[in-house]
């Protein structure tokens, strides 16, 4: 059976509404580099960072036009790069390169974002694990070194990151109160372990938080939603809390921009922790810090993390959170779906 050359892949041509912007082509099949590996892709998770790699919005690096966006795969390595030859036939969960390129039927991939998915964990549960609860675990163990008995106040709750949030932090022996932004995303949350779940188009939180921790505040903030919180989260934290910036969905423009007013963060005694899911090598972590300034999560500790999180969920103490799954000749509308706040969890755009 001969080989194919090219693949479908919807490509962003033009910045715009992901239904316009969006369109399905037949591209050339890429081929791995040293450290990666090619997977033909058996499911594609959408996320919200995805989002700017269609309508223009901020992002850290801008590729030429035309491109793929689509940050995070799941599927079966088909071929490998230099240096990478072992992973040949597993079965992964995995970052794309440039953190683009995933809306297609095959991507190339760093080994260093890339980890087996047992087979024991099915499609599409397996495609909605990796990044949302990489991050959770992250930004609540990590960074906050989460302890028994504290409450977290987890905002865009019934989210992918909000809820892999919610059920390790109860897994943990925490308390959690989340907020959403509908009545239709309370139960949800409630089911997942929220002992309070606030809708905060309707209630102002930090009033509800100061009551429900008997006017101490919430020891932890999960708050990935950043500019419309802010203030009122800081308002609510307790004294050494710790406030996880795990993100910017209420407006990613101020990702770049001066925000924190040091004052606030000084007059609050708490702990401001930034946290972001991009693992490296030893020798990365150097050249990036030596260049740059910045501080990448080392592999050993995602691999710690994956381990972690595939026994949570065989022992089913947590579990996927798949709101919506969807053909890939669908691909545009389902994006469209998730910039309107439409979803609820993760969708997967499915493959297999």
């Amino acid at each position: 059976m001969p080989q194919l050359s090219d693949m479908r892949a919807w490509r962003t041509h033009e910045y715009g509404e992901p239904r316009k912007a969006l369109r399905l082509d037949r591209v050339e099949i890429p081929e791995p580099g040293p450290g990666e590996v090619r997977v033909r892709a058996q499911a594609i998770p959408l996320n919200l960072n995805d989002l700017e790699r269609i309508t223009g919005g901020n992002m850290m690096v801008r590729p030429d036009l035309p491109y793929s966006p689509g940050m995070e795969v799941m599927g079966v390595v088909d071929a490998c790069g230099e240096g990478a030859e072992t992973w040949h036939g597993k079965r992964v969960v995995a970052i794309t390169r440039g953190a683009y390129g995933g809306f297609a039927e095959y991507s190339v991939c760093p080994v260093v974002s890339a980890f087996e998915m047992p087979e024991q964990i099915p499609l599409p549960d397996a495609a909605a694990l990796f990044f949302p609860f990489h991050l959770a675990w992250l930004g609540l163990f990590d960074r906050a070194d989460l302890q028994p008995g504290e409450t977290v106040l987890v905002h865009a709750a019934a989210g992918g990151s909000g809820s892999a949030a919610i059920q390790l932090a109860v897994n943990a022996g925490a308390h959690v109160i989340a907020t959403v932004g509908s009545d239709a995303k309370v139960g949800l949350c409630r089911e997942l372990g929220a002992e309070t779940v606030i809708n905060y188009t309707k209630d102002d939180f930090a009033p509800i938080v100061m009551e429900r921790t008997a006017g101490k505040g919430a020891e932890v903030i999960f708050d990935n939603v950043g500019e419309a919180v802010m203030a009122a989260s800081m308002n609510c934290i307790a004294y050494n809390g710790r406030y996880l910036m795990m993100g910017f969905a209420s407006n990613k423009t101020v990702a770049d921009e001066k925000l924190i007013v040091p004052r606030r963060v000084a007059t609050g005694n708490f702990k401001l922790c930034g946290v972001l899911l991009a693992y490296v090598q030893a020798d990365q972590a150097t050249m990036l810090k030596m260049g740059m300034g910045w501080n990448f999560t080392p592999r050993p500790l995602g691999e710690q993390i994956h381990q972690r999180i595939v026994e949570l969920v065989l022992n089913r103490r947590v579990r996927s959170v798949v709101g919506r799954v969807v053909d890939f000749e669908d691909v545009p509308a389902a994006v469209a779906a998730m910039a309107n706040r439409e979803t609820v969890g993760r969708t997967i755009v499915k493959l297999y």
